[in-house]
């Protein structure tokens, strides 16, 4: 998944389109790749969902002897992905006698408010029985391999298919990408020293009600059920410093899933100084190396030539590399603080929170002042509004920023941006008990529009209260 400022621009062109009725941009066919050092390249095209053509390469050793053994790449999360982008590994794995099949991955239908794994894994199957059906490959010995995303797409493509000899995932994930995502987001801030409720509530509940509004496609996908469904042997590979992917948290629910299923042929191996897709990395993770994890293609190639040989593992695993921090299971919005509840308080506040200083206004350039019952209710307008419309744009401006946000200056774990936002909320409740109590012991000299308004005021005041709980504005 992709977090940046790109993605927030992608998602208002995308949104533009849709209302515009126009089609999704459709990637061309990337130019034939020349044939690397001692491999052959030959360009194939194949039939994915829906009928689209995609158009891939195929990479094999140049004196392969016998039938090889194949592998599809499947690429991670993006529209259109070109096949460059997986011709390092697709090298590696072939210069180690494995006929690699690599192609573009489709920008037809998958956009960041839409994407599908279901059709993403009838490509991958398509792909797969473009390598089974090349001269050279033993069509009983083809698998798949999948990249981040892609770790998704691939057990589920496997799952509705025998011809699938075997699985592998790099960077992959048995939870819902949800919960993946998160975590990612988290890690960033966390590495800016923040903590507390803008991570525990703030980021967690932004993104629930981005999957409440369609925006956040396969939020909640069901990733272990399809491992339940998962016959074939597995690999999963994980480098120790990803930053994207959970890594001491996935590898166990891939185990219970597969187990579950009644599938316990699985291998998982770590590379402690390798990336989210297991490449180099010079800074702990923040940055991809041009190289493989020394290794990870002889894991590949062997553990292929293994499986496919009839030698198959049986619940083969190393000692789980350690993450900064757990992932957090996330469940659905319930009800109360769905989309429409959220944006139909957040509507509260604007005409309450707005409309008192503005009926004030009008009564003034009228002539006519309306004594208030209390200054504190000027307080809560005005800080009340300021909460709920600071902490949209500032959760926002997070999200947007990506990987590496920059919260602002971190006191004691809390961004100070925060800090200011949560000292407007506690100021706008405190405003609003004082403005009721004062209500109430004037009542018998407010006028009668005045209830009205004030009525109004303390309502939008009341439901601030619990929502700024749920945002953790109202929390440590």
């Amino acid at each position: 998944m992709k977090t940046s400022m790109t993605v927030a621009l992608a998602l208002l062109a995308g949104a533009l389109l849709s209302v515009l009725g126009l089609p999704p941009a459709r990637a061309s066919a990337s130019p034939s790749i020349p044939a690397p050092p001692g491999l052959t390249a030959t360009d194939v095209s194949f039939k994915g969902f829906g009928g689209l053509t995609l158009h891939g390469t195929v990479l094999a050793p140049q004196k392969a002897r016998g039938r090889l053994p194949g592998v599809v790449l499947v690429a991670g999360s993006g529209s259109g992905v070109p096949r460059e982008a997986k011709l390092t590994e697709a090298t590696e794995f072939a210069r180690r006698g494995l006929a690699v099949l690599i192609y573009d991955k489709r920008s037809a239908g998958y956009t960041d408010f839409r994407r599908s794994y279901s059709e993403l894994a009838d490509d991958a199957l398509g792909a797969v029985r473009a390598l089974r059906s090349r001269p050279g490959v033993d069509p009983a010995k083809v698998g798949l391999w999948g990249l981040s995303e892609g770790g998704w797409v691939v057990p589920l493509a496997a799952s509705r298919s025998a011809d699938v000899a075997f699985v592998i995932v790099v960077g992959g994930n048995a939870m819902p990408p949800i919960r993946q995502q998160v975590w990612n987001e988290t890690s960033g801030l966390r590495r800016a020293g923040v903590s507390g409720s803008l991570i525990s509530h703030a980021k967690r509940n932004f993104a629930r009600m981005g999957a409440d509004a369609g925006l956040f496609a396969e939020a909640f996908f069901d990733a272990q059920s399809v491992l339940e469904r998962v016959r074939q042997p597995l690999l999963g590979v994980w480098g120790g410093r990803d930053l994207q992917t959970p890594p001491e948290d996935n590898p166990p629910l891939f185990a219970k899933a597969l187990r579950r299923g009644g599938n316990t042929h699985y291998t998982f191996r770590f590379f402690p100084e390798a990336d989210h897709g297991v490449h180099v990395t010079p800074d702990g993770g923040l940055t991809r190396g041009d190289a493989l994890a020394p290794g990870y293609a002889d894991l590949v190639a062997s553990w292929v030539h293994d499986v496919t040989s009839g030698r198959l593992p049986e619940a083969d695993t190393a000692p789980l590399p350690e993450q900064d921090h757990p992932s957090v299971a996330i469940s659905p919005s319930p009800w109360w603080a769905s989309a429409r509840m959220q944006l139909a308080a957040f509507a509260l506040f604007v005409v309450a929170f707005t409309g008192y200083p503005v009926v004030a206004l009008v009564r003034r350039l009228r002539g006519r002042t309306v004594r208030p019952v209390s200054r504190w209710a000027r307080l809560l307008a005005g800080a009340g509004l300021a909460a709920a419309v600071g902490l949209l744009f500032y959760v926002f401006y997070l999200m947007a920023a990506g990987r590496y946000p920059d919260p602002g200056p971190v006191l004691a774990g809390r961004p100070l941006p925060w800090l200011a936002l949560q000292g407007l909320a506690v100021a706008a409740v405190a405003a609003g008990v004082a403005t009721a109590v004062a209500w109430r012991r004037a009542a018998g000299t407010v006028p009668a529009g005045e209830h009205v308004r004030l009525g109004l005021l303390l309502t939008a005041g009341a439901v601030f209260v619990p929502w700024a709980f749920y945002w953790g504005l109202l929390v440590p």
